[in-house]
């Protein structure tokens, strides 16, 4: 993206501060480049998505600020520190919690005991209280004694979610979040994402289905061969066949 909409995205941002920024992004593995110079931010307060066609470097771009992408260039600042260098734990240790597609939840651990290992993994005065995220998730209230492979996907997600968040984040990263559920289902994850933002949780989504992207998020960046190709709203982002078509596979 040119400096010029770069500094216009400066001057239009009226409604709080950058919590998040990512300038000139490349990053890579082995020989491979994936990203090259991505360029975004999310605002305190947010929803933003990364949308694209698959490897357009979405999922790249999660794991190069989480510091888990070995070759990497450019700056990424997160609530005012640089944290381009910084390896994983010390990335979460700032307030940046990442939820995989995959959701990774200990499957012979209950709801409760997966959040016990991210209250102490946490390592530090962010964790939050454990009743309080349970108490958010109306499905892991009645399911609190259930072991995580006794869950269905929609339940696994939210635990996943709900381990984010005991973690202190905020900055929640989502990957793929509906990705292989069931359309009621899908519903109940867009109104999770929803409800955290406005109990004040920043969302960074990467999300394969447009629909539900355009439903929660604030702003999306359009990503095609690692590099964003487009920004604007869910209104804007509708109204833009182009976009749709080319690079999002979406004709009307």
């Amino acid at each position: 993206m040119s400096e010029s909409s770069h500094d216009r995205r400066e001057s239009d941002r009226t409604d709080g501060e950058v919590l998040l920024s990512v300038e000139d992004l490349v990053a890579g593995y082995g020989l491979g480049q994936v990203l090259r110079g991505i360029d975004f931010e999310v605002g305190r307060g947010e929803v933003v998505s990364l949308i694209g066609r698959n490897g357009a470097g979405k999922t790249t771009t999660l794991e190069s600020i989480l510091g888990n992408v070995p070759e990497i260039a450019g700056t990424i600042q997160f609530d005012g520190t640089d944290v381009t260098e910084l390896s994983n734990d010390e990335t979460i240790s700032q307030g940046i919690a990442y939820v995989p597609e995959e959701r990774r939840v200990f499957p012979g651990l209950t709801v409760r005991e997966n959040l016990e290992v991210a209250q102490v993994a946490a390592g530090n005065d962010r964790a939050r209280d454990i009743d309080t995220i349970i108490g958010m998730f109306e499905n892991l209230q009645e399911n609190e004694q259930s072991l995580g492979s006794e869950m269905s996907g929609g339940e696994q997600q939210m635990l996943a979610i709900a381990r984010a968040l005991v973690s202190g984040a905020e900055l929640l990263m989502l990957d793929e979040p509906t990705e292989g559920l069931a359309p009621y289902i899908v519903r109940s994850v867009e109104e999770t994402i929803k409800e955290l933002n406005e109990s004040g949780i920043t969302i960074l989504l990467v999300e394969q289905n447009v629909q539900v992207a355009m439903e929660v998020s604030d702003t999306h960046y359009v990503i095609n061969q690692g590099e964003v190709v487009y920004e604007g709203s869910s209104a804007d982002l509708e109204e833009n066949q182009q976009i749709l078509d080319q690079y999002l596979g979406i004709s009307s």
